[in-house]
């Protein structure tokens, strides 16, 4: 029922995206705790304010600011056994427990697509702004595992990618 989200208050899109998340929480009945950080002396603090106020699980908005220190980030979610939610594979990969989001594979293809049109003479102006169309779901069994989460078999079936 309570949901923390960890997100760099520095970052006009996050902000965006927060009160995105803000709204739809609200039509799922769920309490947002906002965890602002701004630079690295901040995630240890973020951890803390989340522990001492009890959500379930925690979701990280990505940028440049929270890649840089996802380890940081890892770490702290797994040594709270906070079940974390990332936008991102990297930090599943780099032991967090599962993300959403767009498969970057597929980005980069679409892009190169367009590079292609653009050294063939079209006008990146003319070009059709695009949304990601693929996303996959990543899991994390030996984090699951570590913070004492069992993870359903209706969960791993839909998964697209589980690292064990």
């Amino acid at each position: 029922a309570r949901v923390g989200v960890i997100w760099n208050l520095t970052n006009p899109d996050k902000a965006l995206e927060f009160e995105q998340i803000e709204v739809t929480a609200r039509q799922l009945k769920l309490q947002l705790q906002s965890l602002e950080v701004r630079g690295l002396d901040d995630f240890e603090k973020a951890f803390r304010g989340a522990t001492t106020k009890g959500p379930g699980a925690l979701l990280t908005l990505t940028d440049t600011l929270t890649m840089t220190h996802q380890s940081q980030i890892v770490e702290l979610a797994a040594k709270r056994r906070l079940p974390t939610m990332f936008q991102t594979g990297d930090f599943v990969d780099a032991g967090g427990l599962m993300s959403y989001g767009p498969n970057d594979a597929d980005l980069f293809r679409r892009t190169a697509t367009y590079v292609d049109k653009i050294l063939k003479g079209a006008k990146p102006a003319d070009l059709p702004v695009q949304q990601p169309t693929k996303f996959e779901l990543v899991i994390n069994l030996k984090t699951a595992k570590k913070i004492g989460l069992t993870v359903s078999p209706e969960m791993l079936f839909r998964a697209d990618k589980v690292l064990k």
